[in-house]
């Protein structure tokens, strides 16, 4: 009885080892690292691209294990068994009202937005074209679809947020803001895909944190507040003075860890969200 119950033990012991072990070696999933898309000023080459697909007459777009029809083949060098992925560039939001102030301007001068769509691999190829298979999807192929050569993407190693500090003094690197999401959302919460006005140029690296952080009574938003909310409200109190933002404890909301960076623009997935987060808020790098 005795050594049975000594083999329970460690093998529980054992099971919460092998469970810290995995906790510590994680990593984002596949759809979070090749679905993430890209803000980037560098040009993306349009050369090659979807044609059409399988019973195109009525189909309009293509999906997993879907055939495709690339407008190159073995004269431009494709061969069967060569992987591309799919991009494009993001439409205009529907709702084209800033979230904050100069939301727009800081999004141009990030430069463009680009959707990962799938990844295909070449089944057949012809003299000038070819055929390729949907393997894996984000969203959906379509006709004139951008093809790029398919290169994989470093899994960066994800850290435990345990220790956490919502107190967090300023890290003193640099700062910008969580100026768009994909898909254009407006409420970023654990998971979510967003977009930071810092890249490569000011030294951001893939694996990097993010701390998101806010100040107490932020203005820039266009979202109504009651202006000088953080010092006074008529008949519930007020400071003998005016308190600007910067002077105030700030509100450290979460963090996030970089999965691509281009030029001007890193793609942040939010790891931990404490409260919710928004485009405007600041990012600084830990």
């Amino acid at each position: 009885m005795i050594r049975r119950l000594a083999f329970l033990l460690g093998l529980v012991g054992l099971t919460a080892s092998l469970a810290h072990s995995q906790t510590a070696s994680f990593t984002p999933l596949e759809n979070q690292i090749y679905c993430s898309g890209i803000v980037t000023s560098d040009p993306v080459p349009t050369d090659t691209y979807v044609i059409t697909g399988e019973e195109s007459y009525f189909d309009i777009i293509y999906s997993d294990g879907n055939f495709v029809f690339l407008n190159k083949g073995s004269s431009q060098g494709v061969k069967v068994g060569d992987q591309f992925e799919v991009v494009r560039p993001e439409p205009s939001d529907l709702i084209p009202h800033e979230w904050f102030k100069s939301q727009n301007l800081l999004l141009r001068a990030m430069g463009t937005t680009y959707e990962d769509e799938a990844r295909l691999t070449v089944v057949n190829v012809q003299r000038d074209t070819s055929t390729a298979q949907v393997v894996f999807t984000c969203g959906y192929v379509q006709r004139g679809d951008i093809a790029l050569p398919f290169t994989p993407r470093p899994a960066p190693m994800l850290k435990s947020d345990e220790n956490f500090d919502i107190f967090a003094p300023p890290s003193g690197k640099s700062k910008a803001m969580i100026v768009t999401t994909r898909y254009f959302g407006e409420l970023v919460g654990n998971g979510r895909i967003v977009y930071v006005n810092l890249g490569s140029a000011q030294g951001v690296k893939v694996g990097d944190y993010f701390r998101v952080y806010r100040f107490q009574g932020n203005s820039s938003e266009y979202v109504y507040q009651t202006p000088h909310v953080a010092y006074q409200i008529y008949g519930l109190g007020s400071t003998p003075r005016p308190y600007d933002p910067e002077e105030l404890p700030r509100d450290v909301l979460g963090e996030g860890i970089v999965l691509r960076v281009a030029k001007n623009a890193s793609t942040v997935m939010i790891t931990l969200s404490k409260k919710q987060m928004y485009p405007g808020d600041y990012v600084e790098i830990e």
